[in-house]
């Protein structure tokens, strides 16, 4: 298979608003740019390139050559990322997400500027390296619409959104997620910016017991952030958000104060805007608190064409 080689320097050309508005984290590269085979993400000087193809070797270390010397970094990392990658990652992980870079020396940690706000970031400890790029607009939405509010953070992860919030304003923000790991993750986010973070702030356990548990306590949040992954194995069974973001968002707005609003993401490319707006809006009936749709928007500039992420925000009575 010959290298499909994009045209660096319009590439790079087209992010360079990104560094005047204080962004050093975010896809230089993406896969409508690149005919499908490739990303690159960038973490202050270190790189992050994904293959969607593979490779040899050889064309392996030429790509990550010819970013390193474009941009310019100091380090690339490599993740693999054949169909079914994320759920071979973890007996798999040294072959699809090798420790050490491709290219340069190691960086097992780095800080990354996402709107002039901090990130830890980890390039090779796992596909997933600490924040999710496209989904910059949907935190900068959370951090404008935060003030005096409560809000909750589900499915964290490293606790962008609940950083944001709080960034923002927020009176409380509570982080849930099924990994103690990614929460101390997001502690070490919450420090980056000076800002306090108590244990019970930080949630261990499954969302959907967690929803429950706070609906009988009688606790409610002025602001939902739903951002579940489209696919996972539990032990109540597997989730496809396909099939069940209904009833995810029908526990949610048992928890949302009136007036609240909710936010949910879905990155699925196999689901429309208009699908998670019928499993969203089915839920919030489900619960008798009827919902509006007041807006809908998608992944940032940097993702040029993308359609995988929708982003919708509800208001509920």
């Amino acid at each position: 298979m010959t290298l499909h080689l994009p045209d660096l320097s319009r590439l790079l050309a087209r992010r360079a608003p990104l560094a005047a508005q204080g962004n050093t984290l975010y896809r230089a590269a993406h896969l409508t740019e690149t005919g499908g085979q490739f990303t690159l993400d960038v973490a202050g000087d270190t790189g992050m390139l994904s293959l969607y193809e593979e490779l040899t070797g050889a064309q392996e270390h030429e790509l990550a050559a010819a970013f390193a010397e474009a941009m310019p970094l100091a380090s690339v990392y490599l993740k693999r990322r054949p169909v079914g990658a994320s759920h071979a990652a973890n007996v798999q992980r040294a072959e699809l997400t090798p420790a050490e870079p491709i290219w340069g020396a190691a960086q097992p940690e780095v800080v990354g500027l996402e709107d002039g706000v901090p990130f830890l970031i980890r390039p090779g400890a796992d596909l997933s390296v600490g924040l999710f790029t496209d989904a910059r607009p949907a935190r900068a939405w959370v951090r404008a619409h935060s003030a005096g509010r409560r809000v909750l953070n589900t499915f964290a992860y490293t606790c962008g959104f609940g950083l944001s919030a709080a960034l923002g304003g927020a009176t409380t923000v509570k982080n849930v997620d099924l990994s103690r790991k990614v929460l101390a993750w997001g502690q070490a986010n919450y420090a980056l910016s000076g800002l306090h973070a108590p244990d019970q702030d930080f949630l261990y356990g499954d969302v959907f017991e967690w929803l429950g548990r706070l609906e009988r306590r009688g606790d409610t949040f002025d602001l939902m952030v739903l951002d579940p992954p489209s696919f996972a194995r539990g032990k109540a069974g597997v989730w496809r958000a396909e099939r069940d973001y209904a009833r995810l968002a029908e526990l949610a707005a048992r928890v949302t104060a009136p007036g609240g609003q909710l936010l949910a993401l879905l990155n699925h490319a196999g689901v429309t805007g208009r699908s998670l707006a019928q499993m969203v809006e089915a839920g919030t009936v489900e619960a008798s608190r009827p919902a509006s749709l007041i807006r809908q928007f998608g992944a940032g500039e940097d993702y040029p064409d993308a359609t995988h992420l929708k982003v919708q925000v509800w208001t509920l009575d």
